[in-house]
């Protein structure tokens, strides 16, 4: 069991008050919080061993060089995945789904077809559109139900020959609904078919074995597990890499370069032109450890209980309905108060400390489903308590009396 108290003395942002009252941070599906480990290993970095990487021979280039190859081995342990050189660095799970898309722009012609889950993120929508734009290529839905599963008879019958690549998201960002992607990835490969996961609202909650998974491409955001902003990871089999072309054009990802003609790196540099963010990823490593310490079978055991006396604290409140009830979901509730606007809810919680998410949270397609203009999102952490979630429903029931 987790020893709450020593795990939020890791995290100094959650002792500070917001509008005169403790910070309750319930905003994790957006961005997690950092803990001092984290933060310190930046400032380390840029104390110590600030240089480019992978081209200069003096000490501190090969220290930041090293540095950052050993956390790409430790992502590569974390995610299970059988090759270093399949893990590349990305600016987070959008950069990396992008990096796919530009790729199947050459593998793609007129009619063949493209599925993604009526569940998406808008980052896993919008660039399968452009692709399709660009290829001719169609773009199908799966379909979801009214407690926000994907409707798995469906999928089986959208699936044939002409389906080119799956794309879904692990864990919904919208509702916490966790999509059977096994089952999803297998009926993938039956007919021929790619598929990519959009991880990034997974990792803070589990460890995807990329392996057991066997899924082709896995993205994630570090920001997500503790880490800095502006990191990621794209997975791929070594196999569909090296059948990609380059994304960007520049330095690091070339062999040789004339006038005449161009040669690439091998993996993983051909994907990682220009000088990354060393900093990042260096500190995403210390991130993943971080995690680890505190331990995923910890981690899913608290968040469970939070989901469990949130979902039952907040159904206590006369007229709340919750968004996404899947047998299947993680720490998220989305919730609407009949008759009052999300985002004057969010309005009012936050002068009382509360940090929730109001909106669409990037996924339209989810609320024209259920015909509302957004949702109250809370989010929860592994920091997280229970106390905290009594203040929310407190400051809920007084935004409520306000705004009635």
């Amino acid at each position: 069991m987790l020893d709450i108290n020593k795990i939020r003395a890791d995290f100094p942002i959650l002792s500070q008050k917001v509008n005169g009252k403790p910070l309750v941070y319930f905003d994790n599906g957006a961005t997690s919080q950092k803990p001092q480990v984290v933060i310190d290993a930046i400032s380390k970095y840029y104390q110590e061993i600030n240089a480019n990487i992978h081209r200069g021979v003096h000490t501190l280039s090969q220290l930041a060089t090293d540095a950052y190859e050993i956390s790409r081995s430790k992502i590569q342990k974390h995610i299970n995945a059988e090759f270093a050189h399949e893990v590349l660095f990305t600016s987070g799970t959008t950069h990396g789904i992008n990096l796919v898309t530009n790729g199947f722009a050459s593998l793609l012609k007129a009619g063949d077809e493209i599925l993604v889950s009526a569940l998406e993120h808008h980052s896993n929508i919008v660039p399968w559109q452009m692709l399709c734009e660009k290829t001719g290529a169609v773009l199908r839905v799966i379909p979801m139900n009214n407690e926000g599963e994907l409707i798995m008879e469906e999928y089986d019958k959208l699936l044939s020959g002409k389906t080119k690549i799956v794309t879904v998201n692990h864990i919904s960002n919208a509702l916490g609904t966790v999509n059977p992607i096994k089952y999803m990835i297998d009926k993938a490969h039956e007919v021929g078919a790619a598929i990519l996961i959009d991880g990034a609202q997974a990792v803070p909650h589990l460890k995807p074995d990329v392996r057991e998974l066997d899924c082709d491409f896995y993205v994630f955001s570090g920001h997500k597990i503790c880490g800095p902003t502006g990191t990621g990871i794209l997975y791929g089999k070594e196999a569909w890499l090296n059948k990609l072309p380059p994304y960007q054009g520049g330095g690091e990802m070339i062999k040789e370069v004339s006038f005449e003609k161009t040669t690439y790196a091998e993996l993983p540099h051909k994907f990682e032109a220009g000088t990354p963010n060393v900093a990042g990823g260096i500190v995403l490593g210390t991130a993943i450890d971080y995690m680890n310490e505190v331990g995923f079978d910890n981690i899913q055991q608290q968040e469970k209980e939070l989901l469990e006396y949130g979902t039952k604290r907040l159904l206590e409140i006369e007229g709340l309905k919750i968004f996404g009830t899947a047998k299947e979901k993680t720490s998220v509730i989305s919730f609407n108060i009949e008759g009052i606007h999300p985002y004057d809810i969010g309005t009012i919680v936050d002068k009382l400390g509360i940090a929730v998410r109001t909106g669409h949270h990037c996924a339209q397609p989810i609320m024209t489903f259920f015909d509302i203009p957004g949702t109250i999102r809370a989010s929860f952490a592994f920091y997280n308590t229970m106390e905290e979630i009594d203040l929310m429903v407190a400051a809920i029931k007084r935004a409520q009396m306000m705004l009635s």
